[in-house]
């Protein structure tokens, strides 16, 4: 801690580097893991998946495809015609000529 002005001093560069590396090594780790996992599940069962199963899988990817892209295409939309700026207020005029109360004109 710096004495000075009571703030934790900078980390140094070699620190820095040491925990991206860190962070790094562990990613690849779960990687690994998760590779190693999926090949384990994927190759310990004999079953055999009907072509039902399969036409199910690819409308359900097709599906998902279809909600993401549309979702996408709105955001986009609305970003593009202003819909998502912040909302601003207008106020009305005090006296309006329409409503017949304000005095002569």
């Amino acid at each position: 801690m710096n004495v000075t002005s009571g703030q934790p001093a900078p980390p140094k560069a070699q620190d820095s580097k040491l925990a991206r590396w860190l962070v790094i090594a562990v990613l690849c780790a779960m990687l690994v893991a998760a590779s190693v996992l999926g090949y384990l599940g994927w190759t310990s069962t004999d079953a055999s998946v009907p072509a039902s199963g399969y036409v199910a899988l690819v409308l359900g990817v097709v599906f998902s495809l279809v909600v993401g892209v549309g979702l996408m295409a709105l955001v986009f939309y609305s970003s593009r015609k202003g819909y998502d700026e912040p909302v601003v207020l207008i106020r009305e005029p005090e006296n309006d000529p329409d409503d017949g109360q304000s005095g002569p004109r």
